[in-house]
């Protein structure tokens, strides 16, 4: 079977779907250009919206470019290429984090779930109240593989694992929220409709928990949520931990496409997930996340899965932007009120 055409049209669809991966605060932290003779996608980091407080490693954004590069291949798989990876594949280029070339056809049927593709244009966060309903034990086990197969680990603490890791997220929120400078960095990537492509609209942030259970990240001091509702979050809230082995940048963007590759499918089973950053954002209390029973364990993400509301989408800059020069773009923060 030959390999498909690369036109721009197919060209558009594979980068949507790249760019429909989450990222911090929705920043999206990235960029993309094709060589067209070797049919080379390379992913670059954009710097200019990186958060320079919450993120200064730029551990975060890392992890949101393996997200985007997940999904590339999941989009160059279902238009019949095999996409080849590498990372981080010139050293003297640190921001290009990625490249995939389009080879193919595949020269073996892929192991992935067919409806992975699909689930790219349904996943996004929900910030919205869970039911208590439990996820079943075969799509854990599935996440589980999922994540294992990008190189990571999906640790599931039990209840009294689970409330420790959410006292050390309440605690990070509290820092958050109590130190001015990170507190003005998060909440300056809240927008309001018409505002750009770029930040969390207002719409999207959800409640708060009424029953102070569930640390969901604060944002009621900002002119938009004077008055943030409350409702009752799940009782029994079912948490994931996503690790790596090591912690170096090749391990982030592993972790990017773990996340993605967990969040794909169990949207793929009917259900939502949000992301707790928080606790991320500390190095001490990012360290308290590490699994007790493991000797090396570097903690990447936290994931609060379970069944509910879709919730509002956040919004994407659109793909024949992110392959066009770009001069730079303001941080919303320096937009006009």
């Amino acid at each position: 079977m030959p390999a498909p055409v690369l036109d721009a049209k197919t060209l558009e669809a594979l980068v949507s779907a790249a760019v429909a991966a989450p990222s911090i605060h929705n920043t999206q932290p990235w960029r993309f250009r094709l060589d067209p003779a070797t049919r080379v996608i390379e992913v670059h980091a954009a710097p200019e919206r990186a958060l320079r407080l919450a993120d200064p490693t730029g551990r975060a954004l890392h992890i949101s470019v393996g997200g985007a590069v997940f999904n590339l291949r999941v989009a160059a798989a279902h238009f019949g290429w095999e996409p080849v990876l590498r990372l981080l594949p010139r050293p003297a280029d640190p921001g290009l984090l990625a490249a995939v070339r389009l080879a193919g056809p595949p020269r073996a049927a892929g192991t992935d779930r067919a409806d992975l593709y699909e689930a790219v244009w349904q996943r996004h966060s929900s910030r919205l109240p869970f039911s208590d309903t439990p996820v079943p034990d075969a799509v854990l086990a599935e996440l589980v593989a999922a994540a294992r197969t990008e190189g990571a680990e999906l640790r599931l603490p039990g209840p009294a694992e689970s409330a420790r890791v959410l006292a050390l997220t309440s605690e990070a929120e509290q820092r958050n929220t109590g130190e001015p400078g990170r507190r003005t960095e998060t909440r300056s990537w809240i927008t309001e409709p018409g505002e750009g492509p770029y930040g969390i609209p207002s719409r999207a942030l959800g409640p708060q928990d009424a029953a102070a259970r569930m640390p969901m990240r604060d944002f009621s001091g900002h002119p938009l949520r004077q008055h943030q509702e409350t409702a009752p979050f799940e009782e029994h809230p079912r948490l994931a931990v996503l690790t790596t082995r090591h912690d170096r940048r090749v391990d982030w963007l592993r972790a990017g496409q773990a996340l993605e590759h967990v969040l794909l499918v169990l949207t793929a089973h009917g259900l939502r997930a949000s992301l707790l950053h928080q606790p991320m954002e500390w190095a001490d209390l990012r360290w308290l996340l590490r699994d007790p029973q493991s000797e090396v364990c570097s903690p990447q993400m936290l994931i609060r899965i379970g069944y509910g509301p879709q919730g509002p989408a956040t919004p994407r800059r659109p793909a024949a932007e992110t392959l066009a020069e770009e001069k730079g773009l303001p941080h919303p923060a320096t937009r006009a009120r």
